[in-house]
């Protein structure tokens, strides 16, 4: 069944909106002006990411021009590239990282760049820097250490200030392993993961048998995308595929993760007919052949699984949580936010939500409801508020 997104029923969504404003007005004339402010900025930045113009009555509260500018980090993990967005009128705004996920474009993504953006336009310095590793498709542990120097990085540049920081995806999980290393925790105000994995082992096992395992035993049957398992392969392809074939099947791999199409059915001509045989296999996901051979590699990567997973690795977290996915997320099951809010610290957990309006990082789930994008509203708000107190 097609699923409704907000792009096919802009005034659906639009109306949906308005009346959010309304209750926000209502319910915030008690609440406070801080909360006001921030419930609106809230509902500027999900128009402005899912594509929407921004209500007027909002529009002079969280449209405030934005500067883009590239840097270049010379940090002790190592060099890396990363853009600054910066409120024109605010240059020393509270400052906030992004980390993006497992994507090739890394901070060049187009769905983080108006993100970042409209976040930015809210009032506040946003960094998006970005990780090689995490841009090649490998979540490696070193990639901890980079967002905590970033981190640290952001916080010296903003007075030596903590900053919030935003991990997508997998890098929601390697932020908070960076924010529970003592070295960082001075640095990070607080931790928002969105769409992100409690035990790697525990997603790579999903993407074997399409069940997803909740804490209460219970398990959810979700189909899960083919991207999380050709990611297992390509970051392992040593397991795979024999040397001297490697690096023409990569390629093939490769293009298909992009999604250049054109690439790949380029380099599926290049290879022998023992390359293609092997390519096909890999690219079929879903057979029982492929599917052994992935859980023959899990085993042998368990260490490696085990060092980007927070499970049992918080205990002493001292920063304060916000934790959000996806309620249809078949690359990242929701079911993983909630072993999440397990291994969170009771006392810094402030916020968790599982939405039907998102799906992993898209605003393009079933529809939203209007308690559905409240919750959603509300949400985006705590984090502001936060991310907006000095």
């Amino acid at each position: 069944m097609r699923r409704e997104t907000i792009a096919a029923n802009p005034r659906r969504y639009v109306k949906m909106l308005l009346v959010c404003l309304v209750v926000l007005l209502v319910v915030d004339a008690v609440a406070g002006w801080p909360f006001l402010v921030a419930r609106l900025q809230a509902v500027a930045v999900l128009d402005k990411v899912g594509g929407q113009s921004v209500p007027a009555l909002v529009r002079w509260l969280a449209v405030e021009p934005v500067k883009a500018t590239e840097l270049t980090l010379t940090l002790p993990s190592g060099v890396e590239r990363a853009r600054m967005y910066t409120p024109v009128n605010h240059p020393d705004a509270p400052g906030m990282v992004v980390v993006h996920g497992v994507h090739y474009l890394g901070m060049d993504e187009p769905r983080l760049e108006a993100f970042a953006s409209a976040m930015a336009g809210c009032g506040l310095r946003v960094l998006t820097p970005e990780l090689p590793d995490i841009k090649d498709y490998h979540i490696g542990a070193s990639s901890i250490a980079s967002i905590g120097d970033t981190a640290a990085w952001m916080a010296h540049e903003s007075g030596d200030k903590p900053v919030g920081v935003m991990g997508l995806s997998f890098s929601g999980s390697l932020s908070l392993l960076a924010a529970a290393a003592p070295q960082y925790r001075r640095d990070i105000k607080f931790v928002v993961a969105v769409g992100s994995e409690g035990e790697m082992l525990r997603v790579a096992n999903y993407y074997l048998t399409g069940k997803a395992l909740r804490p209460s035993g219970d398990a959810e049957v979700l189909a899960p995308h083919e991207y999380g398992a050709l990611v297992l392969e390509y970051e392992s392809l040593q397991d795979f595929v024999p040397a001297p074939d490697r690096d023409a099947v990569r390629l093939v791999l490769r293009d298909h993760l992009y999604e250049d199409f054109a690439a790949e059915r380029a380099a599926l001509a290049k290879l022998t007919p023992g390359q293609l045989a092997e390519a096909k296999q890999l690219m079929d996901t879903t057979s029982a052949a492929t599917r052994k051979m992935i859980e023959e590699s899990d085993e042998r990567h368990l260490a490696e699984m085990a060092s980007v997973s927070p499970d049992g690795q918080l205990a002493q977290l001292e920063t304060p949580v916000f934790l959000l996915h996806g309620e249809g997320d078949n690359i990242i099951p929701s079911a993983e936010t909630q072993w999440l809010e397990k291994d969170v610290p009771k006392e810094m957990m402030q916020a968790s939500l599982i939405s039907p309006v998102i799906s992993h990082l898209d605003l393009d789930g079933k529809g939203p409801g209007f308690a559905d994008q409240w919750r959603l509203v509300h949400f985006f708000a705590q984090v502001l508020h936060a991310a907006e107190a000095r």
